[in-house]
């Protein structure tokens, strides 16, 4: 995670925690072939993209990121990463729309976002236990442990 990335003109790395909600706080992650589809699409969205992401982790109704923005502005990179996931998720499972979302969105159009220094192995870790059992309720309950 130390490296930096060399661009034409620049040289460094903005790593950054993102999280978006599910519209309506449903938890359709729930479901685990919904939950597997989307982490695939999220890790086809970052490659077309060109960032680099360390973690991904998908709670019930939502999704967190440790992604290297790069040079990608950040309201650009999630909603390319929202819109792909969303269109192909709706696409491919109609139902989630008429059941959940009324003929709405998939995403919250809030989003979470944290810049990361350069010791960041412990939010990383609450990333990967993403859906799994866990005792604290907060990202803050968990740094300070």
């Amino acid at each position: 995670m130390s490296d930096f990335v060399s661009h034409s003109s620049s040289f460094g790395r903005l790593w950054v925690h993102l999280r978006f909600k599910v519209k309506y706080c449903h938890k359709i992650f729930r479901i685990p072939e919904i939950k597997a589809r989307c982490e695939q699409l999220l890790w086809e969205a970052i490659a077309k993209l060109k960032v680099r992401c360390s973690e991904l982790g998908i709670d019930d109704d939502h999704v967190h990121l440790v992604v290297d923005i790069a040079l990608v502005p950040l309201d650009k990179l999630v909603k390319a990463l929202k819109g792909y996931s969303a269109k192909c998720l709706l696409r491919e499972y109609p139902w989630l729309k008429r059941q959940y979302f009324w003929n709405s969105w998939l995403w919250n159009p809030a989003y979470y976002f944290d810049s990361l220094g350069s010791d960041i192995q412990k939010l990383e870790e609450y990333v990967r236990r993403q859906g799994m059992p866990k005792p604290q309720r907060s990202l803050a309950g968990f740094i300070t442990n």
